[in-house]
């Protein structure tokens, strides 16, 4: 085996790059912007399977569709406290539920719009989310 066989393709480099910088964020972050990361890797991965839907890739759709599943329920429905958080948190792990299903109806059904339903809600609470516990430092004005 030569080196330029064993050598990494762009697209490979690219994703140890990301995997880098992700593990970075991670390991500097706070809890609040853990959980921002987790809304980000949540709608990337919607992201990514609209992508796979719209190409007919049903394999990459469902691996997608899955680890936007795993990071509501087991990443942000798994950090709420019930107890402490009350009605509040109570909503929204029935919220994430619903996200839930209709992530599984999209993957059953390779339906965009509930894909399309998932994000907007996802989004809308990472905007809540960021705005009121992890506020990002404006760019530097010029």
């Amino acid at each position: 085996m030569t080196y330029a066989s064993r050598r990494p393709t762009a697209s490979q480099a690219f994703r140890s790059y990301a995997d880098i910088g992700l593990e970075t964020q991670v390991l500097n972050a706070t809890p609040e912007r853990l959980i921002t990361l987790l809304f980000n890797g949540a709608r990337a991965a919607i992201a990514q399977a609209r992508l796979h839907i719209e190409a007919g890739r049903t394999v990459e759709r469902g691996m997608a569709i899955s680890k936007a599943t795993r990071i509501v329920d087991e990443g942000l429905k798994t950090g709420l406290n019930l107890e402490a958080g009350g009605e509040v948190a109570a909503n929204l792990a029935n919220l994430y539920d619903y996200i839930t299903r209709a992530l599984l109806t999209a993957n059953l059904k390779s339906d965009v719009s509930q894909l399309d339903e998932a994000d907007r809600l996802l989004a809308e609470l990472a905007d809540a989310w960021q705005q009121s516990v992890d506020p990002q430092p404006a760019p530097p004005s010029a």
